[in-house]
């Protein structure tokens, strides 16, 4: 008797789609971080995973749309992390502290993400500016820190007029460059910024920093 094979049924299809679009999604990352943009292809993104140069475009698109949607999963990872930190129970200053560690914590845990920013900041943003998804994300941890901050200046623990983009960027310089320029930095100073030994001590001192500025005392002009 013939065996016929059971064809796929809908569910089971969808799932395998699913899968390869997130294989796709795996490897183009890696490639995207390791070669560029300029320097990544596609051929060599289908050699290595469990489909054709043609699904690839028919999943995504092309080359550019690839990349935006690797962009556009590596900045909701970090988004989904700052959406699920719960601070409201704590004091302003362990609060501040707690948002900066997350920051610390994944960009030390995502590598490919730095790459893929730097990158990106390379071609000027170009793929961040056409994504109507990245153009709507938003970040969330912008909401955390001006709840905290109000908190903090209502107590009077705070005393930095400052906004939430401000003080974002001021942990992420930090937690960014210790990853970006570890090299560079080890080269010309003989000091890995991820040396394991000392993680706990940039981690506090970013912390410490952070709150620092924000409880100095202020003079009058």
């Amino acid at each position: 008797m013939t065996s016929v094979e059971e064809p796929a049924r809908p569910g089971e299809r969808i799932r395998d789609a699913a899968r390869t679009r997130a294989e796709i999604l795996d490897v183009a990352t890696q490639e995207f971080a390791r070669a560029g943009y300029d320097g990544a292809r596609v051929d060599e993104i289908a050699a290595r995973t469990r489909t054709t140069k043609r699904m690839i475009y028919y999943y995504f698109g092309g080359k550019e749309q690839l990349f935006t949607t690797v962009l556009e999963r590596a900045y909701g990872v970090i988004r989904e992390a700052e959406q699920q930190l719960d601070v409201d129970h704590l004091d302003p200053v362990a609060a501040i502290r707690r948002l900066a560690e997350l920051t610390f914590d994944h960009h030390e845990q995502h590598p490919d993400f730095i790459r893929l920013v730097s990158i990106e900041n390379i071609h000027e943003a170009q793929h961040i500016a056409g994504s109507e998804k990245l153009g709507k994300i938003g970040s969330p941890a912008l909401d955390v820190i001006r709840r905290i901050l109000a908190s903090g200046q209502e107590s009077g623990l705070f005393t930095a007029d400052v906004d939430a983009v401000d003080l974002h960027a001021m942990i992420s310089s930090f937690c960014f460059f210790r990853v970006s320029n570890r090299h560079t930095f080890g080269a010309l100073f003989g000091r890995d910024l991820l040396d394991r030994t000392q993680r706990a001590h940039y981690r506090a001192m970013l912390g410490d920093m952070v709150i620092a500025y924000l409880t100095a005392e202020r003079t009058a002009d």
